[in-house]
């Protein structure tokens, strides 16, 4: 179950993360193309993300021994990714409708994407 969190976050993280990841010189454009492959499937990480950091929540929160940031960051990223379901509009839109996610709120969500990268890094080689 530790496992479905930090691919999830990993994943969840490099979709909100793909507006910088996309201006990296070279591999940029590989990656922006991974991301419109995967973007497709992106609710379904949303879900598992909300689910496994909402269900190690719980545990932690009753029997303890602390929150982790890994099932914070998870709760976090399924709620960013499912934002447009849970609501109806897009997280981040210029005033055409346009997604914009390299300036403003956009930029914001792309550098909490690479903390969560980073976060789903960190938990797959921090032992149970």
């Amino acid at each position: 179950m530790s496992l479905l969190l930090d691919l999830a976050n990993i994943l969840g993280g490099f979709l909100l993360a793909i507006a910088l990841l996309s201006r990296l010189p070279r591999i940029g454009d590989d990656l922006a193309r991974f991301a419109g492959r995967l973007g497709a499937f992106g609710w379904i990480v949303g879900i598992v993300a909300l689910v496994t950091g909402g269900y190690f929540l719980i545990v932690h929160l009753i029997s303890g021994p602390r929150v982790f940031h890994f099932e914070v960051v998870g709760v976090i990223v399924g709620v960013l990714l499912l934002w447009d379901r849970l609501t109806g509009r897009r997280p981040v839109a210029r005033a055409d409708g346009t997604p914009d996610g390299a300036v403003g709120a956009g930029l914001i969500l792309a550098i909490f994407g690479i903390i969560a990268i980073v976060v789903g890094l960190q938990g797959l080689v921090t032992p149970d």
